[in-house]
């Protein structure tokens, strides 16, 4: 973990939305995952403090995440992109530069597809959100579930390329771990099952064809062992957006935020810092 979390509280159509924000540079707004910061962790992970070195960083936490009020009116991810634009207007924004991670990550895309001449440039980490019947999404809601109620290793090997490592130990013990950690992990399981518990999973199936209508640049940073989104779908984002390049990592999982953080702050503040 890394960093204080400097947060605050906006309202966006009566509901709470925490927000996390740090740095002077041009705004970056970055949409976590489901192994992110707001989702399971308090803090800013090592790649968000070496993003807000260069950028204002503005991560709100997704509805029922973190502090941000669950919204039972959100039924569909349709419903859900609607509200994220809510957000980016009741935080003053108009046209922004927009990255975000696995879920996060679909709904970025989302927001793109929806409303382009609102993104400048679009970067999606591990993003879930296509249906490729070929290469399903993993079972996350199977594999949240311990073995023998107190072994994760499973649920690590969707998250992390080795599930063996300190590293993935350290982010997902075995066991019960620290009670705030699990708080906002089971905030998280909750957001999740409202969008992404139809198999084959985390997906909506008019996004694929849809991808085309976003046509500015966009960066897909995908671990090549990714067990929970294969890498198929980094090919997908790829061939359907535009404009898009496609960088994949050796020897990461789905967490390429946390297993390459170096790599991944230095490829967003290269992108993200073109003109």
């Amino acid at each position: 973990m890394s960093g204080t979390l400097d947060h605050r509280t906006i309202t966006v159509r009566g509901h709470a939305v925490e927000v996390a924000e740090a740095g002077n540079g041009p705004p970056l707004l970055y949409l976590h995952g489901l192994a992110d910061l707001h989702a399971a962790v308090p803090d800013w992970l090592p790649f968000q403090t070496e993003l807000h070195k260069s950028f204002r960083l503005v991560a709100p936490a997704l509805p029922a995440c973190a502090g941000s009020d669950e919204d039972e009116d959100i039924e569909t991810i349709d419903e859900l992109a609607f509200r994220m634009i809510e957000t980016i207007d009741a935080l003053g924004l108009d046209q922004i530069d927009l990255a975000g991670t696995c879920a996060g990550g679909w709904i970025a895309a989302e927001i793109a597809v929806r409303h382009p001449e609102r993104v400048k440039r679009l970067a999606l980490i591990a993003a879930s959100g296509l249906f490729l019947p070929e290469a399903p999404v993993a079972d996350l809601f199977w594999h949240v579930q311990p073995v023998n109620g107190s072994d994760f290793s499973s649920l690590r090997h969707l998250f992390f390329g080795d599930e063996g490592t300190a590293q993935a130990k350290a982010f997902i013990p075995d066991g019960r771990g620290d009670p705030a950690h699990e708080m906002l992990r089971y905030k998280t399981m909750r957001f999740a099952s409202r969008f992404g518990f139809h198999p084959p999973y985390f997906y909506d199936r008019r996004l694929r064809e849809r991808l085309d209508r976003y046509k500015g640049p966009a960066l897909i940073l995908w671990g090549a062992e990714d067990h929970l989104v294969p890498p198929a779908h980094a090919e997908a984002y790829c061939a359907g957006l535009a404009n898009a390049t496609l960088r994949m990592l050796p020897g990461v999982g789905h967490s390429p935020h946390i297993e390459a953080p170096t790599v991944v702050a230095d490829a967003l503040r290269q992108f993200f810092a073109r003109p």
